[in-house]
């Protein structure tokens, strides 16, 4: 009887580890596995893999690696900039590459330059925009659909905002970071407060903090203060650069407004 429930007991136990075994990857089941003598074990994990192992998500399935010499080239295609920049990074962590050659080409839609410009423009002016966007004043210019930006930031975050923005907008071929950021300063920040209610406290200025991606932009680095964006005439222009030059601890102040057109100069 003993000897029943004994067998018994065995077979559920072969039987449980039996379905354990079964229900496990395939590549760990590998690794269970003895070596052959004189065989040398080979790591299977992406963090210790080679460079295709990196490229394992769905972003990357057009994506080709060809390693040699610790020279791995990508080629292929993938929907989004951002997945391009991505995909050279994971690369460059594999073991063994010592240099990437991205030739990923950035398939998505063809936008015209012109139209691509507008619409990350007006994504730009909104970007951040309780989070002192009137102290951004980035630029965009745009080439075949590779973007550029520049200007100042107020902060790395705003200016790593404005980037991921462009990185994964489609149509986006391109991006080169020219983007400054101002320097960190108590004195700059005390500045650029003065500044604030100066401008936007003068009764002829005020309205253009009404829209928060049309604001008079407001940039400060050591003292020397730059003045962007677009006013509705040369008045007000003059009036931001007074105001501006008002503010004690200031050294000079360059004046890039823009003035608008009159609305019977557009029509025509």
């Amino acid at each position: 009887m003993k000897r029943t429930m004994r067998t018994t007991r065995i077979a559920l136990v072969t039987a449980t580890l039996a379905g354990i075994l079964w229900g496990l990857p395939q590549d760990l089941l590998a690794l269970a596995q003895p070596l052959d003598s004189g065989a040398t074990a080979q790591a299977v994990s992406p963090q210790a893999g080679g460079a295709a192992a990196r490229l394992n998500k769905k972003e990357f399935r057009d994506v080709k690696v060809s390693e040699n010499q610790g020279i791995a080239t990508l080629t292929g295609t993938v929907d989004l900039y951002a997945y391009k920049a991505e995909a050279d990074k994971r690369v460059r962590k594999a073991n063994g590459v010592t240099q990437v050659h991205n030739l990923i080409e950035v398939a998505g839609p063809a936008i015209p330059d012109q139209v691509l410009w507008a619409k990350l423009s007006d994504k730009l002016a909104y970007d951040r925009v309780f989070y002192g966007n009137a102290f951004n004043a980035i630029t965009v210019s745009v080439q075949n659909g590779a973007v550029t930006l520049g200007g100042h930031a107020l902060s790395y975050f705003s200016r790593d905002s404005a980037l991921a923005l462009v990185n994964y907008y489609p149509g986006v071929k391109n991006v080169a970071d020219e983007i400054q950021v101002d320097p960190v300063s108590t004195f700059d920040n005390r500045i650029r407060m003065q500044l604030f209610r100066s401008i936007y406290g003068y009764p002829t200025l005020n309205r253009y903090a009404i829209d928060p991606a049309k604001p008079i932009r407001i940039s400060v680095q050591n003292g020397h203060v730059e003045l962007y964006g677009m006013v509705d005439s040369q008045a007000d222009k003059d009036v931001a650069f007074l105001r501006a030059n008002g503010v004690p601890g200031v050294f000079e102040v360059k004046n890039y407004l823009q003035v608008a057109d009159p609305p019977e100069k557009k029509q025509k």
